[in-house]
């Protein structure tokens, strides 16, 4: 859930970024195939669409080895082992790989929803700043060339009507969401590492405990066996 609601959200409010720079900064996509602001949010659309496709292939991995760790506890109270394709679909260090990935991506979605909370709060605060000559500099933000002044200051026309567009406030609260659903999926990830040790460690104690009651077993049967032996040697020699 996590995963999806950063997907989505995070594709919507990269699109709105984009119709926010056009609209209100007029800025224009460079020709040809030179490295801008445009190409770099195409960039992590497919960053995202890749997230989405790595987790989908994640999932169903989870899902193949749930159903071959679930023979090997029904088999808890047999020898403990699993299955060939259960030890190759073993997912420990993939599973800290991609709570890696997510922590980078929580640390990456924070920047944009800083940068829209700012401008937010400057919409919000246009009537206490009314007489401030405060702008908005895209290149301070790394979006444009130094040489390129791409900026909207809070007394110009563009500033109110993109203070009153619906495009500020629906991408700035898409990105809240984006990074909410990315520490979901964090979180989501700790907890079942979390899970996935302890199940292991449990199932290794049972594994333990039930060697221990066989050998018992094994050695009961066997004074067992000493006994009864013993008892038919005794009576064949009294008869």
């Amino acid at each position: 859930m996590g995963v999806a609601l950063f997907c989505g959200c995070g594709h919507e409010a990269l699109s709105g970024t984009v119709t926010i720079l056009q609209n209100y900064f007029e800025v224009i996509r460079a020709p040809g195939e030179t490295l801008d602001v445009f190409t770099i949010i195409d960039i992590l659309k497919y960053i995202i669409y890749g997230l989405a496709a790595g987790f989908f292939v994640f999932g169903v991995l989870l899902l193949v080895e749930g159903f071959f760790t679930t023979g090997a506890i029904r088999d808890l109270y047999g020898e403990f082992k699993i299955t060939a394709c259960g030890r190759c679909l073993t997912l420990m260090f993939l599973a800290y790989l991609f709570f890696l990935v997510w922590l980078g991506v929580t640390a990456f979605t924070s920047l944009p929803v800083f940068m829209y909370f700012n401008v937010w709060s400057m919409c919000q605060n246009a009537s206490l700043v009314e007489g401030a000559n405060l702008c908005l500099d895209l290149r301070q933000f790394g979006a444009v060339t130094i040489s390129e002044e791409r900026k909207v200051c809070t007394g110009s026309e563009k500033f109110f009507k993109m203070c009153e567009s619906n495009e500020l406030d629906l991408t700035f609260h898409l990105f809240v969401c984006a990074l909410a659903g990315a520490g979901a999926a964090v979180i989501a990830m700790v907890h079942f590492l979390m899970a996935l040790a302890a199940n292991w460690g449990y199932l290794k104690d049972a594994s333990r405990m039930q060697k221990y009651e066989d050998i018992k077993s094994k050695e009961e049967q066997e004074l067992h066996d000493i006994h009864s032996t013993r008892s038919k040697e005794r009576l064949n020699a009294y008869t």
